[in-house]
Formats: structure tokens, C-alpha cells, sequence
């Protein structure tokens, strides 16, 4: 049977839940509540919590943000601060006073644009620190980044592009920028997944590559993403679960059936969607209408985050004064 992809921990975790009813083992989780969003850490602590959701042993940050897909400036800006707060979290125990950052993804696909973006709105530093002929620097860290491309438009696979500027510029720490999948349309444009495990460039849209982590790079790798797309089968089955609950509460005849379908299990009305489906629509992605205002607004976002957490000396006023 095949199951449902997703590129988000939390959305593993919560489709093994719904399958078995009960909590996974080897596996942690903590959910901070705010009023305007949400932070969930999932921990994958052993092989065997591994195996259950099919994710690297590592830490799995979630900030959900539910109106993050029209949000006024001041919304922005708390979401910018709580993404540099946890993006630290995950960075206190790292060296990091030269960072890599590498946005991935294809710069002329609106909904993979999201790496490309957020690299124009870094604040790059690196040549200052060889200028100057500076280690360190009290309000700044040295900062390269740059957008790989993909093998369609360079004709070299991604990691082999990483694996040599690494190997170039030797960095402490790479920070990898990519769009993401999502089982719910609810969560496309509205989260946040931060991890240290590193990322399989490709691997939402089913086209994995060679992973970017720490075993292949030699050094930390820390992942970023935000959902941009979902499978139409994914949207087509969460269409049915609101009509078969409409159905079921309305209908005065015929509930047992409807009764019937909502007992089907995620996994089996998945793949008897994705069965119909599949001979008239391929593997079709979905992306909002809005996709190109959206990404503008979410490269902003993580590009001031990433701003704000790496460099001590640049504050939320400083990125919105200077850096757009």
C-alpha cells in the first residue's frame, strides 16, 4: 500500500496516529501554544521511532501560523522573530561563525521559488570578513550563500554544486532553504519545519536526490521549508472527508453507509483515490492561485529570521529599515 507522502514530521506523526490510535515510541512531542501560532517539536529519539515515521533520528520543529498566508506586517514580524528563537535553539550547541546558506530549489517554478528568493534577501557578509582579513566579528557572522539551481537547468546535481563550495569555503554550518510538501491544504503557505537532520533536495515532489546532511557534507546541516504544494490526491481525499461528514449528519437515510466510508482508514481511501485518479491526472501537484505574492511574503519572513538569528548585531528594525 502506499502511503502519503509528506515532506513535515508533525504530519508523519500524525498519520501513523490516526492509522493505529496510540503513541509512537521513540518518539517525543511538545506543543507550545500563542495566540497567533503555534511551535511543536517532534523528537525522533531511536531507530525504532525512525522506522514508525520514516524520519532521520533528530529534532522536527513545527511553527504553525494559521493566518500566515495574509498576514499584516506586525504578524510578519513575530513570525521573523519566533523562527530566529527556534532556529537558535537548534544552533546553540553548533560552532557557527561561518555559515553556508544554500537555497534550493527552481528559480522559474513560482512554487519552488522559495530558496532562490530568500538567497536575494540575505545578508551576505563573507567578503567583508576576506577584505578585511577578520575570524570574527561581534555583531556579525560570515555569511556566504548562494542558489544552486537544479539538474534541469545547470545539468549538475545539487549536491555535487554544495559538496564543492563546501569543500571551498569550509564552512561551520550549512543552512539549507527548500519548498516543501504537505498533506493539507491547511498547512500549504502556513508553516514553518525546521530540523537538524539536513534534506533530500526533490524528494515533495517524488524526485529525490542525494541528501544534504551532515554524513554526506561533512558538516551540520540545518533544514528549512515551508509547504508550497500538496498531491491532488491528498486535496481530493480531505474533499471527501468534509462531504462524508456533511453527508453523514444530514442524511436521514442511508447513514450506515456513510458510516462505512468514514471508518476507511486514511491509508485505504488515500490509495483508492490516488488509483482513480491516477489514469486522467497523473501525479498532479496544487499550489494556491496566489503562489508568486505568497512566496514574496515567506522569503521575507525566513530571510529575516535568518538575518536576525545569525547575525547579534541586526534586530527586526534593522531587516525591515535596509534589507527587502
Amino acid at each position: 500500500m502506499k502511503h502519503i507522502y509528506t515532506d513535515l514530521a508533525i504530519e508523519s506523526k500524525e498519520i501513523y496516529q490516526e492509522e493505529n490510535k496510540t503513541e509512537i515510541q521513540g518518539v517525543s512531542v511538545d506543543v507550545v501554544e500563542e495566540k497567533n501560532h503555534s511551535v511543536t517539536t517532534v523528537k525522533v529519539l531511536n531507530d525504532k521511532g525512525s522506522s514508525i515515521i520514516g524520519r532521520p533520528i533528530g529534532t522536527y520543529i513545527t511553527i504553525e501560523v494559521p493566518k500566515l498566508n495574509n498576514a499584516n506586517e506586525d504578524l510578519k514580524d513575530e513570525v521573523s522573530i519566533e523562527f530566529s528563537k527556534v532556529l537558535l535553539s537548534l544552533l546553540k550547541d553548533l560552532k557557527k561563525e561561518k555559515v553556508l546558506i544554500i537555497g534550493l530549489g527552481n528559480w522559474n517554478i513560482s512554487s519552488d521559488a522559495l530558496g532562490p528568493k530568500v538567497i536575494d534577501r540575505v545578508l551576505v557578509t563573507r567578503h567583508f570578513f576576506i577584505n578585511y582579513n577578520k575570524e570574527s566579528d561581534e555583531s556579525m557572522a560570515n555569511v556566504a550563500a548562494m542558489s544552486p539551481g537544479v539538474l534541469g537547468i545547470t545539468g549538475i546535481e545539487t549536491f555535487d554544486i554544495v559538496k564543492g563550495i563546501v569543500d571551498k569555503v569550509q564552512p561551520d554550518l550549512l543552512i539549507a532553504i527548500d519548498a516543501l510538501s504537505s498533506r493539507k491544504m491547511e498547512r500549504v503557505s502556513t508553516t514553518i519545519q525546521i530540523t537538524d537532520v539536513g534534506i533530500t533536495p526533490g524528494s515533495g515532489v517524488g524526485n529525490h536526490r542525494v541528501g544534504l546532511n551532515k554524513e554526506t557534507l561533512g558538516v551540520p546541516v540545518i533544514s528549512l521549508g515551508i509547504p508550497t504544494v500538496v498531491n491532488a490526491a491528498t486535496m481530493v481525499n480531505d474533499t471527501m472527508d468534509l462531504i462524508i461528514g456533511s453527508l453523514k449528519n444530514e442524511a436521514e437515510i442511508g447513514k450506515e453507509f456513510y458510516s462505512l466510508l468514514d471508518e476507511l482508514s486514511e491509508q485505504d481511501k488515500y490509495s483508492l483515490i490516488e488509483e482513480v485518479l491516477n489514469p486522467y491526472m497523473g501525479n498532479v501537484i496544487v499550489t494556491p492561485k496566489d503562489i508568486n505574492v505568497l512566496i514574496d511574503d515567506l522569503s521575507i519572513i525566513i530571510a529575516n529570521g535568518l538575518n536576525i538569528a545569525l547575525h547579534p548585531g541586526i534586530g527586526i528594525a534593522d531587516v525591515n529599515r535596509y534589507i527587502r
